[in-house]
């Protein structure tokens, strides 16, 4: 047997627009099937769309992570986890329905219209700043990162100047290689930087999402400190790196397609249809679509028991060729929307209109500014994080 089969899960991609082997097998042969995890034990490993879309919205598959069945990703993680105070994203119904529904009104498709004006000015900040600085440069930190990470900090009121203090922490947490003891002193300092913002702004509220929170449940009798951390570590974490990593790679993929890129340059009306392309494409989020079963449930023809763990891989959901007319290909004019790249169900990303928003502004400003971007180093010299759990490039050196 390959290593392919008989090694752990997740698995590394190889290359940037290719689904590992081992997923694109599986979802053909057996599309259900128990596999050894990277953390340790074993996890079902769900590849077909259908079956994807039902296990993340079935009840009875919990995003808890303190469940001892739950799948590690990363070596030691089970043992940070209890040390962890739980957010959204790993509570199930009710808690998570009332946690969500308190702040998804600063998400609304309204409330992100009114975001747009501030991040094209954003955009073009950092364009000029590319423009006035040296050739060639790197993608990731001239663009990629800054933009979504002036939005979520001023979207969350947290300070820019401390922008390299929690990407530092939040790459690192990411990384599958990273000891548990050094994940678990990470998330410790985000979370007693946020931990002394939000008391900060207890004392005197500010007119941004974390004041309004504050505000909001105080009026409401229920107001819980530690949730609005807990809030504020997912939101701030989560608000750059995902949108970070797709700004770089969706720009690759432009790069590497100049006739699709044209089409879109020609007529922006076609980026929303493109962006969706490319996240259906990369389907960059894994650890997201995690869950363990709280009862025995059929999947598949495969009968899960309760308390086994099961991974929903996005990834080959999202080039299942039931769904997907030629899967494989990047065709930025399909525009389809029932791609798991924002996960599905009662967790699907909250701040999906957000990043949708940001990547049609990033794509649309980056090539009509600069027509004559084009890489300046290899694909295959590139550095990719094929050890994260959210991927995308280290670095995308660029020129014009």
């Amino acid at each position: 047997m390959s290593e392919a089969t008989t090694g752990t899960f997740p698995k590394v991609r190889a290359c940037p627009y290719e689904v590992p082997a081992e997923y694109t097998r599986r979802r053909a042969e057996e599309p259900v099937s128990k596999v050894p995890m990277l953390g340790g034990g074993t996890a079902w490993l769900v590849t077909r769309h259908e079956d994807v879309r039902r296990v993340l919205t079935d009840p009875r598959f919990s995003a808890d992570r303190r469940n001892p069945g739950f799948p590690q990703l990363a070596p030691g993680a089970r043992n940070v986890v209890p040390t962890v105070a739980p957010s959204m994203i790993t509570m199930d119904a009710p808690e998570h329905t009332a946690a969500r529904r308190a702040v998804l009104g600063e998400f609304t498709v309204r409330r992100i219209a009114d975001l747009r004006p501030r991040v094209q000015q954003i955009v073009d900040d950092c364009i000029d700043a590319m423009i006035d600085g040296p050739r060639p440069t790197d993608l990731v930190r001239a663009l990629s990162l800054p933009v979504p990470s002036l939005v979520i900090c001023e979207l969350l009121g947290v300070p820019y100047a401390d922008h390299e203090f929690f990407q530092r922490r939040s790459s690192a947490l990411l990384r599958r290689t990273t000891p548990a003891d050094e994940r678990l002193r990470l998330i410790t300092e985000i979370r007693s930087y946020l931990d002394e913002l939000v008391t900060a702004k207890e004392r005197d509220t500010t007119d941004d999402l974390l004041g309004r929170q504050i505000r909001k449940r105080r009026e409401d009798g229920d107001y819980d400190h530690d949730a609005v951390v807990s809030l504020a570590v997912l939101l701030l974490i989560a608000g750059h790196e995902t949108t970070a990593n797709m700004i770089s790679l969706g720009t690759l993929a432009l790069l590497e397609n100049p006739e699709q890129l044209a089409r879109i340059v020609a007529d922006p009306s076609q980026t929303p249809a493109a962006v969706e392309e490319l996240l259906r494409y990369f389907t960059i989020v894994e650890a997201a679509t995690a869950r363990v079963a709280t009862a025995d449930v059929e999947i598949g023809g495969q009968l899960i028991r309760e308390g086994e763990g099961v991974l929903a891989v996005g990834i080959a959901a999202n080039r299942d060729p039931e769904v997907f007319d030629r899967p494989d290909e990047l065709d930025l004019a399909r525009g389809d929307r029932r791609h798991v790249a924002f996960g599905f169900g009662p967790h699907q990303c909250l701040g999906q209109n957000l990043a949708r928003m940001e990547l049609q502004v990033v794509f649309d400003t980056l090539f009509r500014r600069l027509p004559g971007l084009r890489l300046a180093a290899a694909v295959e010299d590139i550095p990719f994080k094929t050890d994260a759990n959210i991927y995308g490039a280290y670095e995308l050196p660029v020129t014009w």
